[in-house]
């Protein structure tokens, strides 16, 4: 399959007609063929090949063509069932959603149109990451006893990204939104109460005090769910701050009283908890009553 990006536009009307006229295998050498074109482009800077990537009217990224292409790649990946395809695209859709939020609401909406699990778990995630729901004060907040405050320039600002971020959303995605955020920061609070349980190493009970090893955990996670490093990750990114938490314990070392094969259980047990809520997330971002 040599196909070059100049049959990328053709190669997409093949696929649309193969499938509304049920040519199944046109349909697959078409879409194959454009997840070729897409992956080899997305090597670079993503689609730059086929379309012109274009910061500057990120904001407006629902209505540029990069925007309208990912639109129609994604619907027709998913329309015709091409999982290599909707993969792909999904997967490039999650990067530009780091570049730009405004991607994170194309993805937000486009999971909720064609019911795109992961999608949407990684879309609402990154909107609560990246303060678009909740703005995170100034840096020239006043402060008490502090006269100075944001400018009138600072100000302005922050209000029509307030308001942009607000017609990016349906009432139904903020409420989603809204549940999920208030779902995640719950279930921190939970485990930073309740700390992770995990089985001693058999070594652990032969060769050392179990009560000794389970008292310096509880102490660890008592005082790292609550350190600095910890609490700088958003309230909301739950498998974020699980993982500040095992970085903690890598730092802790030798200077415990905890057993060392169960140092290192509990660090897997760390990592599968974060990686647990991480596949869950869009359970979080529904609109059931709590």
């Amino acid at each position: 399959m040599h196909q070059s990006p100049g049959d990328f536009p053709r190669l997409l009307d093949v696929a649309k007609l193969s499938n509304k006229y049920s040519f199944r295998s046109v349909e697959s050498w078409a879409l194959d063929a454009v997840n070729a074109l897409v992956t080899h482009s997305q090597n670079d800077v993503g689609l730059s090949a086929l379309l012109p990537y274009d910061l500057s009217r990120a904001p407006y990224i629902t209505f540029t063509p990069t925007g309208r292409l990912f639109c129609r790649l994604i619907r027709l990946a998913q329309g015709c069932g091409h999982a290599a395809l909707l993969s792909t695209m999904t997967n490039l859709l999650k990067k530009r959603m780091g570049q730009v939020v405004d991607y994170a609401y194309l993805g937000m909406t486009l999971a909720d149109e064609l019911d795109l699990r992961k999608l949407r778990g990684a879309a609402y995630m990154e909107i609560l990451q990246r303060g678009s729901l909740f703005p995170s004060p100034s840096p020239t907040s006043p402060m008490a006893g502090d006269a100075s405050g944001p400018t009138q320039e600072e100000t302005s600002v922050e209000k029509e990204q307030v308001a942009h971020n607000e017609l990016l959303m349906s009432p139904e995605q903020k409420l989603r939104l809204l549940s999920g955020y208030y779902r995640l920061t719950a279930s921190w609070e939970f485990l930073r109460r309740h700390p992770l349980p995990f089985d001693h190493a058999p070594t652990c009970g032969a060769t050392w005090h179990q009560h000794g090893c389970s008292q310096s955990w509880l102490e660890f996670w008592k005082e790292k769910t609550r350190c600095e490093a910890v609490l700088d990750v958003g309230m909301a990114n739950v498998p974020g701050r699980l993982r500040a938490v095992g970085k903690e314990l890598d730092r802790w070392g030798s200077a415990t009283y905890m057993h060392h094969d169960c140092r290192h259980i509990a660090r897997r047990r760390i990592d599968l908890k974060a990686k647990e809520i991480e596949s869950s997330l869009p359970d979080y971002f529904v609109e059931r009553p709590i």
